[in-house]
This record gives C-alpha cells, sequence and structure tokens, in this order.
C-alpha cells in the first residue's frame, strides 16, 4: 500500500471529501494541518501542488492535488462507478457539483453569513439559481435513492459536501421543504456511519442566516470574518465576483491581513516554543518531559488547566472529540507562541473534557483577542505554580497521555502544537 499524506485544513468541505471517500474505500490517510499563506507557500508544499492550493495528497514521491481528484484516488471501485455508464454519471455530478452549485451556495451564503460584503442582488441571484438547482436534484431523486446507481458514490459525497454550509446555514424549515426528496437524501448521507465519523452530528439550519454548524463544521464567528471585501462589477448571471486571486484562499474566501500577535505584548523569554515542538514530535514523549523542564522559562510562559463545565451535557464521544477540534482550530493563530494537550475522558453519554496548556505570557490568553474567545468560557481554568508537585504530575500526564489522571480513563486527546 502507498504512503498517503494528505495536506488540508481542518473543517473545510474539501478535506471533508477526500476524508470520507477515504472512509468508505478503508484507505489510511495521514492528515497533515494546514496553514493556509504558511504551509502553502513553502517550497515542499509547492513541489507538491505548484498552485500552492490545498488540499493536496502525496502519494509515496508522487502528488495528486484538486479537490475532486484526491477523492476519486481516495475512492474504490464502487465509488467510481462500477459501470462505464455509471464512472460518466459520477464525473457529470463532479461537474454540476463545482460549476453549477457552488457558485451558488457562495453567492447565497457568504454575504449572509458576513464573509464578503452585503449585496442583496447578489444574494437574491444565489438563492434563485440554488432553488433551480436543488429543484433539477428533487426531480432526479423523486425515482433515485442515490445520484448515481443503487449504492453511494463519489458523486453524493462530492455533492453532499457541497451543499453542506447551504444546509446549515441559510436553508431554513420553509425553503428546504419545497425539496422534499433533496433532503431525504441529504439526510441520509449525513447519517452514513462513515459520513459521521468526519461530520460529527450534522444541524440543519432553523433560521434563515443564523448557523447552526457541528462543532465538525464549525461556522466563522463573527470575530474571524475576513473583512468586507471590495464591491465588484457583477457578471450577468449576478454570481458574487471573486476578489484578486491572490487574495483568496482554497474557497475563494477573501484573505484576513494578518492581525498583530497579542503574544507580542509579553517578553519572548529564552524558551523556544519551536524548538520543544520539534523536540516533542521528533522525540519519546517521556524525554519531551525533561527537554521540557530542562528548557522551560517560567519568568515568562506560564502554565493552565481548564475543565469543561458542562460534563453532563457532553453524548457521543465523537461529537466530544468534534467539539475540541473546533476549539484548536478556532486558535489557530496562536500555534507560534502556544502549547496544548486536550484529553478526552471517559465514555459515550459519560465523558469529560480536560486541558493542559503552556503560552507566552502571564495571562489567561484567550482573553488576549475575539479571536480566541470563541471557547474559552465553556470551561474553568487555573493557572498551575510549576514549582509544585501538580505541575509535574500534570506536565507528565498531559504530554505522554499516561497515568492515573486522578481516577478518570483516558478515551482519546489531540495535541496543539
Amino acid at each position: 500500500m502507498p504512503s498517503l499524506k494528505l495536506h488540508a485544513v481542518e473543517g473545510n468541505y474539501r478535506t471533508f471529501k477526500a476524508l470520507i471517500a477515504a472512509e468508505f474505500s478503508g484507505q489510511k490517510v495521514d492528515v497533515q494541518n494546514a496553514q493556509l499563506g504558511t504551509t502553502n507557500k513553502s517550497k515542499d508544499f509547492l513541489s507538491i501542488n505548484p498552485l500552492g492550493k490545498v488540499p493536496a495528497l502525496q502519494v509515496d514521491k508522487e502528488a495528486v492535488f484538486e479537490s475532486n481528484a484526491i477523492a476519486y484516488y481516495l475512492s474504490n471501485k464502487q465509488l467510481r462507478g462500477d459501470t462505464d455508464l455509471h464512472s460518466a454519471q459520477v464525473v457529470q455530478w463532479l461537474s454540476f457539483a463545482d460549476n453549477e452549485i457552488l457558485p451558488a451556495v457562495y453567492s447565497w451564503v457568504y454575504p449572509t453569513v458576513g464573509i464578503i460584503s452585503v449585496d442583496s442582488s447578489v444574494i437574491d441571484s444565489g438563492k434563485s439559481n440554488l432553488k433551480k438547482l436543488l429543484g433539477v436534484l428533487n426531480t432526479h431523486l423523486l425515482s433515485h435513492t442515490w445520484l448515481v446507481g443503487e449504492r453511494l458514490t463519489l458523486a453524493d459525497i462530492v455533492v453532499g459536501c457541497s451543499l453542506l454550509q447551504a444546509y446549515q446555514t441559510v436553508l431554513e424549515p420553509k425553503t428546504r421543504n419545497a425539496f422534499p426528496n433533496v433532503n431525504r437524501w441529504f439526510l441520509t448521507f449525513v447519517n452514513q456511519p462513515q459520513v459521521k465519523k468526519i461530520l460529527g452530528e450534522v444541524k440543519l439550519n432553523e433560521k434563515e442566516g443564523v448557523s447552526t454548524a457541528s462543532p465538525a463544521t464549525p461556522a466563522t464567528p463573527a470575530s474571524q470574518k475576513a473583512p468586507k471585501a471590495k464591491e465588484e462589477k457583477k457578471s450577468e448571471s449576478k454570481k458574487a465576483a471573486p476578489p484578486d486571486e491572490g487574495d483568496l484562499d482554497d474557497d475563494g474566501i477573501p484573505q484576513e491581513k494578518p492581525a498583530k500577535d497579542p503574544f507580542e505584548a509579553f517578553p519572548k523569554g529564552n524558551f523556544n516554543m519551536d524548538d520543544f515542538k520539534r523536540f516533542y514530535s521528533n522525540n519519546d514523549e517521556a524525554k519531551a518531559v525533561d527537554y521540557f523542564w530542562e528548557k522551560f522559562d517560567k519568568e515568562n510562559y506560564s502554565i493552565w488547566y481548564g475543565e469543561y463545565k458542562y460534563p453532563e451535557e457532553l453524548t457521543m464521544v465523537f461529537m466530544s472529540c468534534n467539539l475540541m477540534s473546533g476549539m484548536m482550530q478556532r486558535l489557530d493563530r496562536m500555534r507560534k507562541n502556544a502549547f496544548g494537550s486536550l484529553l478526552l475522558f471517559g465514555e459515550d453519554h459519560k465523558s469529560s473534557i480536560s486541558q493542559l496548556w503552556i503560552w507566552r505570557g502571564h495571562q489567561l490568553a484567550f482573553e488576549l483577542s475575539s479571536d480566541w474567545s470563541v471557547d474559552y468560557d465553556s470551561y474553568t481554568w487555573r493557572k498551575i505554580d510549576p514549582d509544585t508537585d501538580e505541575a509535574k504530575k500534570l506536565i507528565k500526564e498531559y504530554f505522554t497521555w499516561e497515568g492515573d489522571f486522578d481516577g478518570k480513563k483516558l478515551n482519546q486527546g489531540k495535541i496543539f502544537k
């Protein structure tokens, strides 16, 4: 089996397509979280995808880019179409998703949630176009369970992921009720075990313009929205005109100019976070514990412990995992100056979440930026004295994921680095 390494943005629908296809086909993929503006500008990444876009898939020494091609590679014969006709129809629906559905979704969703400047004519055009396309799907699905053949294929994965944002943000009950066959198909798709493993629990929007996205596909908080794009001339079709390519991410969203790093207000000290992270990644965790205490600068860095306030509300383990993943994604700008270990304890309907963080400065970092404050209030936080036995115990347990954890049974964890 070839070695598969997927460079992708966590929580992005393009990433979902690839991972869902891999789940159905049993492909094992090593996912590398790509940072837009950093990872995709590096020399190594550009050797994989000269366009500098994500996702990109490394297959041993070769590479595949463009999300549909990646999803196709990760599919099995059933997903690709088990006859020549079905294969052609799969490609047909992939083109339909990219060329028809996505422009309509962008035109309706992006202005509605504030990602690009609000223009009522663009929203109205997107709404009209998407309803027309949903009508096409509704007619087709009147006599079909799936888009191609009798079983789920890559066509369902790509079209389903392309409609995900619309179902989560703008298709409120009154609008979607006009397309019962599409709703039946979409709900069947997102509730497949292989799909739920990637998307988590997908919540449909209940009011136009208000997102109810699950933690696996977090809506962009108001504080994280890109600045309003300059007004563009509208094409005759009234689709949202894309800004200059140099200012876009892979979804065509205008990129926010880098904000000043709040950590810059604190002394840099002599603890090199990048060096520690490299050591942690490349060595046994127990050695990383010793390395940490050898290098740690307690005058300029601090240790914080947090516990989730509402464990009684945690249900399925995968949903709790999605909660942690969503938080990590929203804290992406902290990576240069912070390291965290997020652990989930227990089992379905009886779990808890605890976190241990190290960052520059002695303030609670989540309060330094509105971008970072989305999730922190759901936890109780306390600063840990690095000279105590408690600090030694927490660092060892949360760095190595081994120990008694005060009687809690470790289920799984995530490292923010």
